[in-house]
């Protein structure tokens, strides 16, 4: 299983903007890259973590979670195993620990996340 490497987090006011990275360890990164839907989770205090985008393999299909739509953007550059999230509009609810990993999640190895705060 590949190990993810998310980035890019930070402090924000509400109405900025923020974009994350992902990565994946292993030998088999291209590999992962290059066969597997991708996603991007979250986890606000007091929640339970969620999956907020989704992205297919050769990157023709995404899904956005309501709550993000029209705000937030997934994307991915599979011959450099990148995957970013490029969010927009920040509310305070956005506030969480954000991780990128395969869809079904069991499929990777879920890395430390990074964290996003929206404040004022």
């Amino acid at each position: 299983q590949d190990k993810f490497v998310e980035s890019g987090g930070g402090l924000v006011q509400p109405g900025g903007s923020l974009r994350l990275s992902c990565t994946a360890t292993g030998s088999n990164a291209g590999g992962t890259f290059a066969i597997y839907m991708l996603g991007w989770y979250r986890q606000a205090p007091g929640k339970e973590r969620e999956l907020i985008a989704r992205l297919t393999a050769d990157g023709n299909s995404a899904w956005h979670k309501d709550s993000v739509k029209g705000r937030f953007t997934i994307s991915r550059d599979n011959a450099n195993n990148m995957m970013y999230l490029q969010m927009n509009n920040l509310k305070p609810e956005d506030t969480a620990v954000y991780w990128c990993n395969t869809i079904p999640s069991k499929l990777g190895r879920w890395g430390l996340g990074t964290q996003v705060t929206v404040s004022i």
